[in-house]
């Protein structure tokens, strides 16, 4: 389970840290996808395979289907860390997230996210509760 939340840097080159924590969850190859909410995620390979063994089983004949595959396979890749434990981040996946300067990546349970620095402000909004009570009564006991 991938926890916890570290802030860091990405360079000219676009590569960014992964703290030695997450780097020891993920392996030494992991995928990184478009996320939701203008972020990125950082999953081992036997979760993202399980992830995209669901997305692949989706029928072809829904348009919506056809557009959630688009949006997850289009900007994936797989991810290597160099010397100083650095990935390189493809420019589509920087630009989807909004990635420039300040990072934050953030475990999420099955996954890590990376953020902006920028956009982290949004990703916990101020009610909460409100949330929590709505997942609730939807039966997810938070």
């Amino acid at each position: 389970m991938y926890m916890g939340q570290y802030s860091h840097s990405i360079d000219a080159k676009g590569r960014i840290i992964i703290p030695s924590r997450f780097r020891e969850q993920l392996g030494e190859k992991f995928n990184i996808i478009k996320g939701y909410d203008a972020c990125l995620y950082a999953m081992d390979q036997e979760t993202y395979q399980a992830r995209f063994a669901e997305i692949c089983a989706l029928p072809d004949s829904l348009p919506d289907a056809r557009a959630i595959k688009r949006y997850f396979f289009q900007g994936s890749m797989e991810a290597e860390y160099d010397k100083q434990g650095r990935v390189l981040i493809s420019q589509e996946l920087r630009n989807h997230a909004g990635l420039s300067k300040d990072v934050i990546l953030v475990g999420a349970g099955d996954k890590v996210e990376i953020w902006s620095a920028e956009n982290y402000g949004e990703a916990v909004p101020d009610n909460i509760e409100e949330i929590a009570k709505r997942l609730n009564d939807l039966g997810y006991k938070i």
